[in-house]
């Protein structure tokens, strides 16, 4: 793609942006909203057409080469970043679910679920390359110091000459016998046959017979290889399998790779020519235009004297750098203005005086008045609780004002600007005069204040014959000291240093020694697989039947709208089980008849995005955006928890700890060693951020009895330092703590929801994910996929089984040997089966406890009270009518 096709997908963002910004305007004097389904509707709208607006964007910020355009493009990209979390926090309020379904509204929007997928911005990563590489040496090379490198060591064994000469030779005569061997076989063979041959008294093979023979058997092979093509060529025109082209790696594809990295090329060195363009632009403009502009600033400087003068009697008091100097006077004000400000400061000093004599008098009435107030305070919450009950209203955004800032610039400076002569995107020289202007006109009036402070005084002397008077110097100290005493009130308790005398780097060489802090394994979120096409079947009188394609989103809701009409509720249910997939199609419409659907792969991958990976990847989008501080992921053993925090940490690039139980027992013993060990961990983690804590299996920290096993391993260690460790995280820090369990339910509840308000639940993947994983892992671990391995089968018989039974199954059965007989012998299902039957799946009672202990926790409850308010207030409505009726009938008898 060219630059004008990157600028227009721009453009275009910006068009919708600045619609979206206007509706948001306008949904501020709106008036508050009542109706759940109608608020959720609305902010799903914003969310899906923000993060349509983010998608765009994050492809110009990458690709566009132009230094300027792209500083405008970052503070948008994060401005509606940080929108997106807000508008999601929004959502969970309203609902209590973390878990969202928007296919009502893909079909409103003629949307695809892949265009709500959030997008990682790659500039995490490529804007700090150099800073990542070194670090992974630093961490390479002080494991390798300790003796801790993860690589298994190949142990070659040294040969003497004599021995390695002795066994080639007893390996070739072991050839030659054999070859021997056979060749000896095959003479007596064909000796024994012609002695048969002659007792028997059979003439030789006849020469036309063995010709029909050989004629029959090609003629049945050449057809059988006929029909073969003939159903790939029908199968792929029913649109059942992919076409072969399709199979292959595009040419188009690996060109558009290419020109991507020449891409990123071109943009480091604009960039670089745009950093020394700043700093040479900015010396040539104080060298040219430096002394106009000092002349000027004198020259208006003086004509504000005479103006003050003529309109006051007097010359004015000159600003302070503090209050900023002489740009303070001329910010769009006249000399009438700033004098009539000179004299409202002087009433306000009059009004101080008078109002200190008064304060006596003023305590005396408060006192009277505190009952008073104290009536009057009881009825304004009355009127929150009643606002409340009158409707919804938007919270306020950090993020708006960021975006209307910069599409304001995007209007002024980019939306009509000729770019003709710029056709190979360098920065423009122009709009970096107006910045560096501006710069050099603010260096250049501290210089012309303090000549004009002395000018003003010696004007004063010489024409009003004033001196300075010493009664204002010792009131700005009696200022200043008052000024003091506050603020040693106002000071907060510093925290101790316990490693005042030790670097940075020594630190992180003790932890990474200790195995706190660990190497992250490259994996992306990508990675985590749970995307699948699905073969739509409906159940009708015990028969299955099947669609060849997978149907449209719009097909599939006109279907269950209709199955809604036609079927009772447990027809729909059996299309519900066998819809899941990737994306839930039917999420809103089993919320409506008070189902809770089970969320798919793809909403945990999406969650994580929302919750870890943005914030922590921006700066200015963590320090403004709804702040997660702690985030736990509850689910089944090998459904792929830790999977999640490297991925976390390799498209972050974050340091990951590990303060799992099992890690740091036996380490920094007593409560000195173990304040040491979070005090190092955390000014490490703050130091080199984004950092990711991880606490493997951290129910155990909240056990309510320890068993008698894991009382050595001392698990409850962290459990009073953890809420103080969470304290002293502050907004600017990009430090997340990640805590992954198989058994929330051992916990308990109130502590452990106190530390974790966060929590994503994990189920175990639905038939559509397991075809995908199945297809997915045989794949990466060398295997071909013929159609002698049935898939479908697989991911029926694997129901209940994780996506690490899976790898396991996988990788037992592909072993070396097994990769070396695939030509000859192909894959098939029954191989996998014995390796799955080794191994314990997830059963429906596991399913149901987290549930259960997930019905227990803050969210799930204000779930459950959502739902039962409702329905309580339908049967309320239900049993008032009846009431009513019956009331109506007596009258009538009477």
């Amino acid at each position: 793609m060219s630059h004008n096709s990157y600028n227009k997908i721009w453009a275009e963002a910006q068009e919708s942006l600045n619609g979206l910004l206007q509706k948001e305007i306008e949904g501020k004097s709106q008036k508050p909203l009542k109706d759940r389904m109608v608020v959720f509707q609305m902010l799903a709208t914003f969310y899906i057409k923000y993060v349509q607006i983010f998608r765009n964007l994050e492809a110009a910020y990458d690709q566009i080469v132009h230094p300027q355009k792209r500083l405008i493009i970052r503070q948008m990209l994060d401005g509606v970043m940080g929108r997106i979390l807000e508008l999601k926090n929004e959502m969970v309020e309203l609902e209590f679910s973390e878990f969202h379904y928007f296919d009502d509204v893909l079909q409103d929007l003629k949307l695809a679920p892949e265009n709500i997928d959030i997008p990682i911005p790659r500039y995490f990563i490529k804007e700090k390359v150099k800073v990542l590489k070194e670090r992974e040496r630093i961490l390479a090379q002080i494991l390798f110091e300790a003796g801790m490198y993860d690589e298994p060591k190949k142990y070659v064994k040294v040969m003497p000459l004599e021995e390695a000469i002795r066994a080639i030779q007893i390996s070739e005569r072991a050839r030659q016998g054999r070859l021997r061997a056979t060749f000896m076989k095959q003479i007596y063979l064909e000796e024994k046959r012609e002695k048969l041959a002659r007792l028997h008294g059979v003439k030789g093979p006849d020469l036309e017979a063995a010709a029909l023979y050989i004629q029959r058997v090609w003629r049945g092979h050449t057809q059988w290889r006929k029909t073969v093509k003939l159903r790939e060529e029908e199968m792929v025109f029913l649109g059942m399998t992919l076409p072969p082209h399709f199979q292959r790696p595009s040419i188009s594809l690996v060109r558009a790779q290419k020109v991507d990295s020449l891409r990123c090329e071109i943009q480091e060195k604009h960039e670089s020519d745009y950093q020394k363009a700043l700093v040479s632009i900015k010396e040539r403009v104080k060298e040219i235009e430096g002394p106009d502009i000092k002349e000027s600033l004198q020259d208006q400087i003086r004509q504000w004297f005479i103006e003050c003068r003529h309109v006051t009697g007097k010359f004015p008091d000159y600003p302070d750098e503090q209050d900023g100097g002489s740009a303070a006077i001329f910010s769009e004000k006249t000399p009438d203005e700033v004098a009539a400000e000179l004299r409202a400061k002087e009433e306000e000093a009059e009004k101080r005086k008078k109002k200190k004599k008064g304060k006596k008098e003023k305590k005396e009435k408060e006192k009277k008045k505190k009952k008073g107030k104290e009536k009057e305070e009881k009825k304004p919450k009355k009127k929150k609780d009643e606002e409340e009950d009158e409707g919804w209203k938007m919270g306020p955004s950090n993020f708006l004002p960021v975006m209307e800032e910069g599409n304001n610039k995007y209007k002024d400076i980019w939306q009509n600007r000729d770019e003709r002569w710029n056709f190979s995107q360098e920065y423009d020289p122009e709009l970096i005069k107006e910045e560096k202007r501006k710069e050099v006109e603010g260096e250049i009036r501290v210089q012309v204040d303090e000549l004009m402070r002395q000018e003003l005084k010696n004007l004063k002397l010489a024409v009003d014959r004033e001196t300075e008077r010493k009664v204002k110097k010792g009131k700005k100290g009696k200022k200043k000291k008052k000024g003091r005493k506050g603020g040693r009130k106002k000071k907060a308790k510093k925290e101790k240093d316990l490693t005042p005398d030790r670097t940075i780097d020594s630190l992180y060489k003790e932890l990474v020694e200790e195995g706190i802090l660990i190497k992250a394994k490259k994996v992306k979120l990508s990675d985590y697989v749970g995307r699948g096409r699905r073969f739509v079947k409906e159940q009708e009188g015990g028969k299955m039947l099947s669609w060849p394609r997978p149907p449209t989103a719009f097909y599939l809701i006109v279907l269950i709208q209709y199955s809604q009409h036609s079927m009772g509720p447990k027809r729909l249910l059996v299309i519900v089980k066998l819809y899941t997939g990737e994306y839930s199609y039917l999420g809103t419409i089993l919320r409506q008849v008070d189902i809770e659907p089970m969320p798919s792969l793809t909403d945990v991958r999406q969650l994580i995005t929302l919750y870890g990976i943005l914030p922590l990847g921006s700066q200015s989008v963590h320090e403004k955006a709804p702040l997660v501080k702690a985030l736990l992921l509850a689910g089944p053993a090998g459904v792929g928890k830790k999977m999640l925090i490297h991925a976390l940490c390799t498209e972050t690039g974050a340091n990951l700890f590990n303060l799992s139980a099992a890690n740091i027992a036996g380490k920094y013993p007593g409560k000195t060693g173990l304040q040491l060990m979070l005090h190092m961990v955390v000014k490490v983690a703050k130091q080199l951020q984004p950092s990711v804590i991880w606490i493997g299996d951290t129910e155990k920290t909240f056990y309510k009895k320890v068993p008698k096993v894991e009382k050595e391993l001392e698990p409850r260690r962290l459990k009073k330092q953890l809420p103080k460790l969470l304290k002293a995280l502050k907004i600017e820090d990009r430090v997340l703590i990640v805590g992954t369990s198989k058994r929330p339910f051992d916990a308990d509840v109130k502590p452990f929801c106190k530390v974790y308000k966060k929590i994503i639940l994990i189920p175990r993947p639905d038939y559509a994910s397991r075809f995908v994983l199945w297809k997915h892992f045989i794949q990466q671990n060398g295997g071909f996929l013929t159609k002698q391995l049935n898939i479908s089968c697989l991911a029926q018989v694997s129901d209940g089984y994780t996506q690490g039974h899976i790898i396991y199954a996988v990788q037992s059965v592909l072993t070396e040997r097994r990769l070396m007989q695939m030509n000859k012998k192909p894959l098939t299902a029954v191989e996998f089966l014995t390796s799955l039957a080794k191994q314990d799946p997830v059963y429906k009672q596991e399913e149901e406890t987290f549930k259960v202990w997930y019905a227990k926790t803050p969210l799930g409850k204000a779930r459950i009270k959502s739902l039962t308010v409702s329905e309580d207030t339908g049967k309320g409505k239900g049993k008032d009518k009846g009431k009513d009726k019956e009331k109506k009938k007596g009258k009538k008898k009477k």
